[in-house]
């Protein structure tokens, strides 16, 4: 059994300029999982960089208000949302609320920097 709390996890920039913690990882931790789990937050008033990913993503929304962009369709987020996108496609997320936008994100495959690209 493995078990983590966010105080356990540091923060760091992700390229797409969201707030991450890596909650679990099969390449940082020893578990048979073929997929990642993080923690992410977005400050009011800002906007994740556009990027894409190889892999599958599972967006749960915990807190805040905003809009996810996933090429051309725009998804109104709040507590409670949970957002599929597929492999390749073109996202960003904005918070247009009052408070931060913190979510948990699923990558699968496991996330991997080669993975992703940031397309601004």
């Amino acid at each position: 059994m493995v078990h983590v709390t966010l105080a356990d996890r540091a923060e760091f920039l992700a390229g797409d300029h969201t707030v991450i913690r890596e909650l679990l990882h099969p390449a940082k931790q020893s578990l048979a999982l073929g997929y990642s789990v993080a923690h992410g937050t977005l400050a009011p008033g800002n906007r994740s960089k556009w990027h894409r990913l190889t892999s599958s993503e599972v967006y749960y929304i915990i807190a805040g208000l905003g809009h996810l962009t996933v090429d051309d369709s725009v998804i109104a987020v709040s507590p409670g949302s949970v957002v599929y996108v597929p492999p390749g496609r073109k996202q960003s997320l904005e918070n247009n609320g009052s408070i931060a936008i913190e979510f948990l994100c699923l990558v699968d495959p496991a996330w991997r920097l080669e993975d992703e690209e940031v397309l601004e």
